[in-house]
């Protein structure tokens, strides 16, 4: 359950490397006054493995969102100010980057044939999500998933429904191959309407999934961003612009390096890494937990069909599937608006 080696230490600029992580006992208050504001990023032990969190918003009384970022290898906590700051305001927002990944792959960097896996992530997040609650008094969180955190926030909440008011997730993955097939078919399909020669032949010599090479997917995801951005809106340039702490040239090489294992981690050498283990149908359709899912319309990795079916055949106290015109896979701020107002319209009224 919660045990000592949890750790928060809160830090002010110190790099990532060179902070300690300290054993803060669980039932230690992270808020003095819920009126607070809350600034806290340091290392959390999950699993036996330090990990990277940061925890920010304006009153430390607001309700968690426990964001779980996608890659998996590709962390938000360098852009998440720039993203979700606004959202500080209702939410006390927290960032973790998950093992193998960022900040966390630099201060506990993994061996090569260390693999990552399902069960670990989900376990490291429930352990994350118990601690959080404890910390900050109160009863549970909100999760939030994208794309391959949709994955581990939909068994998130499957699994452990007790430690989360709700569940909103973006460009939800569902299955594999179902996902795999719908988005060669769709893509096959606006490559071919457009006579576009090298994108075909790009499609040709991957041919349909599943794949085997774990370079087919990065190719094929190329293409697919290719043809997302001829119907919609471009995510503002300065979200991608890290602040200092995640701007350093090491903090830049573990991004990366992490991204490079994480990804390989995610497809496997075979096409047998994580990605084949995909099978959200398999885990059942029963939910306790309410679940809201916020879709690109043109979605050519995670189908907005694929995710329909899925949505429709889901049992939960409250769920609803939210479709944007503009927006693709990949975030930009007309997604991110539609999430602030699922969790102000639909999310808050549960918890209050």
């Amino acid at each position: 359950m919660f045990k000592r080696s949890i750790a928060l230490l809160a830090i002010s600029l110190l790099p990532a490397w060179g902070a300690a992580a300290t054993d803060i006992p669980p039932v230690t208050p992270a808020c003095a006054s819920p009126e607070q504001r809350v600034d806290e990023q340091g290392f959390v032990k999950l699993g036996g493995v330090e990990q990277w969190v940061t925890v920010k918003g304006d009153r430390c009384g607001n309700p968690l969102v426990l964001f779980i970022h996608g890659g998996p290898g590709n962390p938000l906590s360098p852009y998440a100010d720039a993203m979700f700051g606004a959202w500080a305001r209702d939410f006390t927002l927290v960032q973790w980057d998950q093992r193998g990944s960022g900040m966390s792959y630099g201060r506990s960097r993994p061996g090569e044939d260390e693999p990552l896996t399902i069960p670990q992530l989900v376990s490291d997040g429930a352990e994350l999500a118990a601690y959080l609650a404890r910390r900050f008094g109160q009863k549970k969180v909100i999760l939030w998933g994208s794309s391959w955190g949709s994955v581990l926030g939909i068994h998130l909440v499957h699994a452990h429904p007790g430690l989360f008011h709700a569940y909103l997730g973006s460009s939800q993955e569902v299955e594999i191959r179902r996902n795999e097939s719908q988005s060669y078919v769709q893509l096959l399909a606006r490559v071919q309407a457009a006579q576009d020669q090298a994108a075909l032949a790009v499609l040709q010599s991957v041919g349909a999934p599943p794949w085997t090479d774990p370079r087919s997917f990065g190719k094929v995801r190329r293409v697919i961003r290719r043809y997302e951005a001829q119907r919609t809106v471009p995510a503002p340039r300065a979200w991608w612009q890290p602040p200092a702490l995640y701007a350093t040239p090491q903090a830049r090489a573990d991004y990366e390096a992490g991204e490079d294992y994480s990804f390989l981690q995610f497809v496997g050498l075979k096409g047998d890494g994580m990605a084949s283990q995909i099978d959200l149908p398999r885990l059942g359709t029963e939910f306790q937990v309410p679940l809201f899912f916020v879709q690109g319309a043109e979605d050519l990795l995670t189908t907005p069909n694929v995710t329909q079916d899925y949505v429709d055949s889901l049992k939960a106290p409250q769920k609803a599937l939210v479709l944007l015109p503009q927006v693709g896979h990949d975030p930009n701020q007309i997604m991110v608006d539609a999430q602030y107002r699922l969790l102000r319209e639909r999310i808050l009224p549960l918890i209050r």
